[in-house]
């Protein structure tokens, strides 16, 4: 076998993979801060914006499953790039009923499509990077990737604004449709060398669909991993708080807030840049586990800071710890599934994703409400650091797994 590259981004065909899903990214995240900035402008409504997440949350609930199935029976790249030309078709619709002056309705039924493509392009690209790379160099890769998308959905918004300023719904939708576009192009440039060979599965749709619950809950080493982010997330994040810490807490006033919404960012793109570099691949379980007690903590100081400086520093801090956490759960995940199954299991891991973002800034909202913002944001950083402490203890496979390659399925077994 041949030495591997110094280099992840040298690898054959992650590069144009890598642009592709940068442009994607940057076309997704402008495109949510434009038709939000509409569907209000229009309704005056703040209702309105509650209905556009939930125009795209339904139909993804409904087909992640089936979603899954599918990404494990056939062709990936083929299924991610028709997921991108959906998305694509509805930055046109969105792009005509801007021109056009249509009434709020319809932004909504674009939005549904555009959650049914949305649904199938997550788990897509989680099992689609296992077959372009290597496995001695799937971390890198997994560390770049996070890091990328991680840089894009910083940046997209603040473009997209800027965007929206120049050119209003005109230009900025047609900017999304290229990006969607050329992501598209791009996805026949990207080999896929290491596929493993398909295989028969379940005979029931009922079947197949529950495949992947049925393996993660069977695989303490996935069920950890995954439970874990659902539940440091849910419990303890605080950037839905930002906004009142900003204004009542720190006193900093909007340009503040936009430095401490960019702090965890700072963070998680500076060690995931480091970590696309130099790849750890030793004692990952505890690293983990101490990197989300980590998270906890430096939660856990901002919450009780006044200083806008420490405020700020432990934000680095905790999007840097969240980075590692990331790299290592993501790693777990695609090491310990078969290709197979990793369709299916990437639909049930993007579904715990999307639930702990949601449902936690709902869980902060409601908590600051109730308590107060500082006791929500101390009793969210008690909870983190309560769950970390006992998955340590219930998940005793998933604190001694030492390197990756120890979560593999053979191993596991």
């Amino acid at each position: 076998m041949s030495a591997a590259p110094v280099s992840v981004y040298r690898l054959p065909g992650f590069l144009p993979f890598l642009i592709a899903r940068i442009v994607v990214v940057f076309a997704v995240q402008i495109q949510a801060i434009v038709v939000a900035w509409q569907v209000y402008d229009l309704t005056r409504d703040p209702l309105s914006l509650a209905y556009v997440g939930l125009a795209q949350f339904i139909p993804m609930l409904v087909l992640l499953m089936p979603a899954g199935d599918l990404i494990d029976r056939y062709d990936r790249k083929l299924i991610l790039m028709l997921s991108w030309l959906v998305e694509g078709l509805c930055a046109a619709a969105l792009l005509w009923l801007s021109l056009s002056e249509a009434a709020v309705s319809w932004y909504y039924a674009v939005l549904v499509l555009y959650g049914c493509g949305r649904a199938f392009t997550g788990p897509a690209l989680s099992s689609l990077l296992p077959q372009i790379v290597p496995r001695e160099r799937l971390a890198a890769a997994i560390a770049a990737n996070s890091m990328i998308m991680r840089g894009a959905t910083i940046s997209g918004p603040v473009i997209g604004g800027g965007l929206y300023a120049i050119g209003g719904g005109g230009l900025t939708y047609s900017v999304c449709l290229a990006c969607f576009l050329a992501g598209s192009a791009l996805l026949p440039l990207v080999p896929v060398r290491y596929a493993e060979k398909m295989q028969a599965l379940e005979a029931t749709a009922w079947a197949r669909f529950t495949a992947g619950i049925h393996f993660i809950r069977t695989r303490p080493i996935i069920l950890g991993t995954i439970s874990l982010d659902l539940f440091a997330v849910l419990l303890g994040g605080v950037i839905a708080l930002l906004p009142i810490y900003a204004q009542k807490v720190l006193e900093v006033g909007p340009t503040g807030l936009g430095l401490l919404r960019s702090a965890m960012a700072i963070g998680e793109v500076s060690v995931g840049l480091y970590l696309s570099m130099k790849p750890f691949n030793r004692h990952v379980g505890l690293v983990m586990f101490g990197a989300v007690a980590l998270f906890g903590v430096a939660n856990l100081v901002f919450a009780l800071s006044s200083l806008f400086w420490l405020s700020f520093a432990a934000l680095v801090v905790a999007g840097g710890a969240d980075m590692v956490s990331m790299y290592i759960r993501s790693s777990l995940v695609q090491f310990s599934t078969p290709d197979t199954m990793r369709g299916r299991v990437n639909a049930v891991n993007m579904l715990f994703i999307g639930s702990s973002n949601e449902l936690g800034e709902f869980r902060a909202g409601t908590s600051a409400a109730w308590f107060g913002v500082v006791p929500a944001a101390l009793i969210g950083c008690a909870c983190t650091l309560t769950v970390t402490g006992g998955w340590m203890l219930g998940f005793k496979s998933l604190r001694r797994v030492d390197r990756f390659e120890d979560a593999s399925p053979n191993k596991a077994a």
